[in-house]
């Protein structure tokens, strides 16, 4: 078979299996390195993310605020008409599913997870005041819409539209190194620096999902004996796995276009329905007048909260914190956005992935978080005691609670299931060349490699120390997404000036095949210049 070549004649050096391969020899020395001399691990680790958070807070303030920037200018922009494939293709999913799906990997369980639970934190402990008083309460729901807002999503955005521009739009593997191509080139970007890239993404992806299923694990336990009386042993949580995984990995072999798709609009569905039921059963009028209220501080101090660290501990444990989690997620989370999003215009695509979710997660924590701080100091400081039974804690203080958090248990188990599927499909997609549609035998068997290390880190207690160390890890994600938005300017300027227009919306009647060298010919003299 001819070797495929740039647009400069250059071999291209198509990598599979050495991606593969050198991706699980790290994920695995790493984590037998955890779990075989944790106290090694955990100091190394911890030491590393105080120091980034400590000496870089401002560095990931200010990053994860251009992205929300830079979200909100190309929507608005002329290029913003431009279509994520070709000029006539339509979206190859509806808008409900495509919300759907990308809100299920995008937050899912950590909805469920925080959704009471931060907002109590902050209302008993909150920055600067005394807790339990209004100020504290205004505070916890501003401050629980702030780390849950425009900044996370945004930072999704920016690799997502990256990588489905080049993906779509130029036909280009489904790899994170994808879009150095107009920065670097293709042989470079298909050399050792994108090699580099796309280990450590598939690294942050198993380390960050790992952590989070284990944790769901534990929280899905903990509903169970709190409601049921079931133990909480180290036998029902491999229960608990053992089906969750048969459950996500048939999702994931059957495709986007069908598990994942059908369970998503049940998570929505789940969603809404423990919404209006809290609406229905909880202080209504408050629900919505602290909607409204805390709507109106968090758009009126944006730009202030976007840019404010102080010398408090405070921020490294939660906007800091939350930060560099948001980052050690976008490398699953952007891929799985970028698959779903083909046949989008940009505009559609900020909308969906940036104000969408955005306004979700607002009502969300509103409802829940005024249900919470409504049952007072006492109840507050109990639920959060054990943010695992939190919500379980506040619901028994409703009628219909009892429902109410059945309901939630079902919501986090489908939620569970979303996102294991959802990485086991990124996974497959960035370890077989980027192939959109990767091989059931690569997908089985990351959904056995997530599931085999989040057994083997909860019980042997690793689950923090992963999460802490594949934040470090993915600290340099901040600088790819930063060169993200850079491709993306080049790109899209280049695009224009191959045609030679003025109007870019002339750009509908264009074939992408006709103009694909000419816009990274361009984009390379750019570079070279």
């Amino acid at each position: 078979m001819e070797n495929k070549k740039d647009i400069n004649g250059n071999v291209i050096k198509e990598r599979g299996k050495e991606v593969f391969l050198i991706s699980l020899i790290v994920v695995f020395a790493i984590v037998i390195w955890g779990i075989s001399m944790p106290d090694s691990f955990s100091s190394i680790a911890d030491g590393l993310f105080n120091y980034l958070t400590i000496n870089f807070g401002w560095f990931y303030l200010f990053s994860m605020s251009l992205f929300v920037i830079f979200c909100i200018w190309v929507a608005l922009s002329k290029y913003g008409k431009i279509k994520l494939g070709k000029p006539d293709e339509e979206p190859e999913f509806s808008t409900i599913s495509w919300f759907a799906m990308l809100f299920s990997a995008g937050m899912g369980v950590g909805l469920v997870f925080w959704g009471v639970a931060e907002p109590l934190n902050h209302f008993v402990a909150p920055l600067g005041m005394a807790g339990g008083t209004k100020a504290a309460a205004d505070f916890a729901l501003k401050t629980s819409f702030f780390h849950w807002g425009l900044h996370p999503w945004a930072n999704y955005g920016v690799l997502a539209l990256a990588l489905a521009y080049m993906q779509f739009r130029h036909d280009k593997p489904a790899q994170i190194s994808s879009i150095f191509i107009p920065l670097i080139g293709e042989a470079k970007a298909r050399g050792g620096i994108g090699k580099f890239i796309d280990i450590l993404a598939i690294f942050a992806t198993v380390a960050g999902v790992a952590t989070s299923l284990g944790m769901a694990t534990l929280q899905v336990t903990s509903g169970f004996n709190f409601l049921f009386g079931v133990p909480e042993t180290d036998t029902v949580r491999l229960l608990v796995i053992a089906v969750i995984t048969i459950l996500f990995m048939i999702s994931a072999i059957t495709g986007v276009d069908k598990g994942i798709k059908y369970l998503s609009n049940v998570n929505i569905s789940l969603a809404g329905l423990i919404m209006l039921l809290c609406v229905i059963i909880g202080p209504t009028v408050l629900i919505f007048n602290n909607f409204t209220n805390s709507l109106g501080l968090y758009m009126s101090n944006l730009v202030r909260d976007s840019f404010k660290i102080g010398s408090e501990p405070w921020y490294g444990w939660w906007t800091i914190f939350y930060w560099a989690w948001w980052i050690a997620w976008a490398p699953f989370v952007a891929t799985f956005i970028a698959r779903i999003s083909r046949g989008r215009t940009i505009r559609e695509f900020i909308g969906g992935v940036l104000f969408a979710p955005t306004l979700a997660s607002f009502v969300w924590f509103a409802i829940l978080g005024t249900m919470g701080i409504e049952t007072g100091m006492e109840v507050a400081e109990e639920a959060i005691a054990t943010t695992e039974t939190a919500f379980f804690v506040v619901m028994q203080n409703y009628s219909y609670g009892g429902l109410i958090s059945i309901i939630a248990v079902v919501l986090l188990i489908t939620f569970f299931i979303t996102s294991a599927d959802s990485a086991t499909f990124v996974l497959g997609m960035l370890s077989d060349k980027g192939n959109q549609n990767p091989t059931t035998k690569r997908k089985i068997i990351w959904g056995v490699i997530q599931s085999g290390l989040a057994v083997a880190l909860m019980l042997s207690g690793g689950l923090g120390m992963l999460q802490t160390g594949s934040i470090v890890a993915a600290f340099p994600f901040a600088f790819i997404m930063l060169f993200a938005m850079w491709a993306i300017i080049k790109s899209l300027k280049a695009e224009e000036k191959a045609e030679g227009i003025v109007d870019i919306n002339a750009l509908a009647g264009v074939s992408i095949e006709e103009i694909d060298n000419d816009v990274l010919e361009t984009t390379e003299a750019a570079v070279k210049e």
